[in-house]
């Protein structure tokens, strides 16, 4: 220390000497003395030898007797304990007080040698500007020197030469000016204080005081100097948190405490104003007049403290959190998609929610203290002010007004509202507004899912123009020590909720928009349909790649306007679009439920471009290269916002998968059904043989036929009558009752949802559990039963389709069929031209066991699969839908024959 500080030096020893010694120490050394200090060792060996002179005049002597003395000199420093002689006590005594004496004025030398200089060099401190911070208050003065530096003609009288009553004088003097951040004449930092070391400011500096006060005086000024180190430490914490990048909730919070700093202020000029003028002025009264101050900068300090360890600036690089580290990477993701420079930064800033959540934490734990919470309810108040702002806007405007990202909710501007319709992944309801977990207060912790969903629904409104943004909110919280906080996150929810539920049921019609989906999706009362296929049934024979989208597109716009259908007076009309995937159902759903490998969201998406399972050749189960326009023949939905975040695009996927599958149904059905057509009016059935066994096999083929019927028709029914139906009623009846008049007289729940009955998101919620419960109950989200649904109805299908080849062995079966066939054939030239293509026919007599025998494979593959899906389904309403056992009991009549 004294190194650092030799004027210091200068007047402790000033103080251990005398009051006449005081001038003598300006006096110049000696050049003998400053010899001396350059080369000490050579000094004590010339004296040495002078002594050794003196005492005897023999050479030799003086040689061996300085070798003996150089020897006890080392033996001295290895502090043996041998006995010396008197006289080598006498000696070494004499040796070890020399170097002491020598050592004391070496740096009494240097000193004068430095203060010779700095006499020389003028000192002339001057203040200066220094650059701007993103604080606009931050103070912009330099730093003044350090009173260790100033020379000593600047130094104070030593305080051992004044009186008590000068000593109490004086230190009061210092005492104001290091209150205000300044050291005083006898007051001053510890040489370790660094003043350009931002930490070291923030945490607060130490005081030393200058020796000779008297013990009383000392006590009682070491006791408040804690006051300074406080003050000094919250004004720096002060400009440090006024930056841009700790948000507008710092810098509230920084202005009260800025407030209470000027009244700080205030307190030292009355303080200097009794110095000045009370004679009876103590630094006992001094103390007392603090006392509550201090204790207030004491809280501030604290909590200071706290925030800037929160904000990991009075702690190690080392501490991190992988949260912020997390909020980091997605803060880069999302400056990426809106085109910005990413910036890889992970410092971590406590700011917003989390400042509140600090002050209302310490405010908890200081309850016990009035002081303390007055003050902590005031910085509360204060700080919370731009925070509740905020929240007023996103409650009652639906906007966010966050330039510092310290708001609960997060929005996401890359996901805009354009991509509606190509978003498989309810993206935009669902990540365009999110909530930031760590930013929330404690006292939005239990209101804070009402807070998202109000804000959410009222920007829903205001973005159809149903909010008017440009008044200004009145009579609403500005703070959180305001008992309205949760009646108005409680009001502003239920108001947004009504506005939007109004916005879907009345004005855009959501109930209308889901019947005419039913219509087209759900085969509906579709005698347009039915058209539909019979107009197109042309186009939808050829492979799926081959399909003209247009030309079914005209078709269906033709039809959908003929009058007396349903679909004529349906004004949704032009919404319906068709489309081709060339992607079979079977092999589509199997993706879905046995997809592998991919997150969640992929996993809900629905699109077939999502889709890159794992496992994708073990889930593939038929061959779409053979796919027809009927198996890839789909509808598709223009949905108008805001009802697309309703009926969004994984909803209307889950539509498509339905419709594919009634689709299927039903155009097996009418297969079938065309082959009994077939069966009940040609003649080559109608014919009774004289071969009993090619009797026996046609009523074989036609119960296999008319147990494959009895099968698809059941199972249509068992979708549309027993599973879409009844669903889609309980589903009607809940949108009806939040349509009814008394709708809005609610009673409040005990949850405090005053005037909220039902919420748009379970609305949403019963619409997504309406086609998931069909998908489940219609068999398509099981794998086994898909597989096992596949094979049989791809029986029926191929059964269907081989008819008409039936029908030619079933003639050459028979002779008297061949002969009447080829007499036809000649008679007709068409049958002419006919049988010169595929030649005459002859009669096979074997071929009616080749007949029995592939008529046999059919019904043992439809029987097989048949009775495997009967004990599945068995087995899945024992442990799973119930509703199963009805579609056992409808199918239990195909499986007997």
């Amino acid at each position: 220390m004294s190194a650092r500080n030799p004027n210091a030096r200068n007047l402790a020893a000033a103080e251990r000497r005398p009051a006449n010694y005081a001038s003598s120490t300006q006096r110049p050394r000696v050049p003998s003395r400053s010899l001396s200090v350059e080369n000490p060792d050579e000094r004590r060996t010339s004296t040495s030898q002078t002594r050794k002179q003196s005492r005897s005049g023999m050479g030799e002597r003086r040689v061996e007797r300085r070798e003996v003395r150089e020897r006890d000199t080392e033996v001295r420093r290895t502090r043996s304990p041998l006995k010396h002689t008197s006289e080598s006590r006498v000696n070494a005594r004499t040796r070890t007080e020399k170097p002491a004496r020598e050592e004391r004025e070496r740096p009494r030398t240097a000193e004068h040698a430095r203060t010779k200089s700095e006499l020389e060099k003028p000192w002339d401190p001057r203040a200066s500007l220094i650059p701007h911070t993103t604080a606009p208050l931050a103070t912009r003065i330099s730093i003044p020197p350090l009173a260790s530096t100033a020379p000593a003609s600047l130094q104070p009288a030593p305080l051992a030469q004044l009186s008590l009553d000068q000593q109490e004088s004086a230190i009061i003097e210092d005492l104001l000016f290091v209150f205000m951040g300044f050291e005083g004449q006898y007051i001053r930092f510890i040489d370790s204080y660094n003043p350009h070391e931002e930490k070291e400011r923030l945490v607060g500096p130490q005081f030393r005081i200058l020796p000779g006060l008297d013990p009383s005086l000392r006590d009682l000024t070491k006791s408040m100097l804690k006051m300074a180190t406080h003050y000094i430490a919250v004004e720096t914490c002060v400009e440090v948190l006024s930056r841009e990048e700790y948000g507008s909730v710092n810098h509230s919070l920084c202005a009260a405490i800025r407030r209470l700093l000027k009244d700080y202020l205030t307190l030292m000029a009355q303080l200097e104003h009794q110095m000045l003028t009370n004679q009876a002025f103590t630094l006992h009264v001094l103390n007392l007049h603090t006392k509550q101050t201090s204790h207030m900068l004491f809280q501030l300090y604290t909590t200071g403290i706290e925030l800037l360890k929160a904000n990991g600036i009075l702690v190690d690089d080392k501490e991190s959190d992988s949260e912020d580290d997390t909020e980091n990477f997605e803060a880069i993701l999302e400056s990426v998609r809106e085109g910005g420079n990413a910036q890889l930064g992970t410092k971590k800033i406590c700011k917003g929610g989390s400042v509140l959540g600090l002050i209302t934490r310490r405010l908890a734990s200081m309850s016990g203290d009035p002081a303390a919470r007055e003050l902590l309810t005031t910085l509360l108040r204060e700080a919370s002010k731009p925070y509740m702002t905020m929240l007023n806007e996103w409650l009652h405007h639906g906007g966010i007004r966050d330039p510092h990202a310290e708001f609960m909710i997060k929005e996401s501007k890359s996901i805009k509202r354009e991509r509606l319709d190509q978003d498989y992944t309810d993206e935009y309801w669902d990540k365009r507004y999110t909530m930031r977990d760590a930013l929330v207060p404690p006292q939005l912790e239990g209101v804070k899912d009402k807070v998202l969903l109000a804000g959410k629904y009222l920007n829903v409104v205001r973005e159809c123009g149903g909010v008017d943004i440009s008044g200004k909110v009145q009579d609403v919280p500005t703070s959180f020590d305001d008992a309205r906080v949760l009646d108005n996150v409680n009001s502003a929810y239920a108001y947004a909720n009504s506005s939007l539920f109004e916005l879907l049921l009345t004005t855009h019609q959501l109930p209308a928009r889901l019947r005419s989906l039913k219509h087209y999706f759900f085969l509906d009362r579709s005698d347009f349909f039915s058209y539909f296929l019979e107009l197109g049934g042309s186009e939808l024979k050829k492979p799926a790649k081959n399909v003209n989208v247009g030309k079914l597109q005209s078709l269906l716009d033709i039809i959908v306007r003929q009058p007396g259908s349903v679909a004529a007076e349906d004004p949704y009309k032009e919404d319906i679009k068709v489309q081709i995937i060339e992607t079979g159902l079977t092999n589509w759903l199997m993706k879905i439920v046995t997809v592998t490998g991919l997150d969640q969201e992929a996993a809900n998406a629905g699109s077939i471009t999502n889709y890159t399972p794992a496992t994708t050749d073990k889930a593939s189960v038929t061959d779409d290269s053979n796919l027809t326009g009927y198996g890839a023949l789909v509808f598709d939905y223009a949905m108008p916002f805001p009802l697309s975040l309703v009926v969004s695009r994984v909803t209307l996927t889950r539509y498509q998968l339905l419709f594919r599958y009634l689709l299927s149904l039903r155009h097996l059905e009418n297969s079938l059904v065309d082959c009994w057509g077939e069966q009940g009016k040609t003649a080559t059935w109608k014919h009774r043989s004289r071969n009993p066994r090619i009797e026996l096999w046609k009523r074989k083929a036609w119960t296999l036929r008319a147990r494959m019927l009895v099968f698809t028709q059941q199972l249509l029914y068992y979708c549309t009558a027993e599973v879409i139906e009844p669903n889609w009623v309980a589903l009607m009846s809940r949108l009806t009752q939040e349509d009814a008049p008394d709708a809005k007289a609610k009673a409040p729940r005990a949850d405090g949802d005053a005037g909220v009955k039902r919420t748009v998101d379970e609305l949403m919620q019963d619409h997504v559990d309406f086609l998931a419960t069909c998908l489940k109950e219609c068999m398509l989200t099981n794998s086994k039963l898909l597989r096992i649904n596949n094979k049989i109805t791809s029986t029926c299908q191929m059964f269907a389709a081989f008819t008409p080849a039936l029908s030619r062995y079933l003639i050459t079966s028979d002779p008297d069929l061949v002969a009447s066939a080829n007499a036809a054939a000649a008679n007709t030239s068409s049958a002419s031209a006919s049988a010169s293509r595929s030649g005459p026919y002859v009669y096979d007599p074997h071929r009616v066991d080749k007949m029995f025998d592939m008529l046999g494979k059919y019904e043992e593959n439809f029987a097989r699969h048949l009775k495997i899906l009967l004990d599945t389904l068995n087995y899945l309403a024992a442990t799973e839908t119930v509703v199963f056992l009805s579609l056992c009991a409808r199918l239990q009549s195909a499986g007997e024959g």
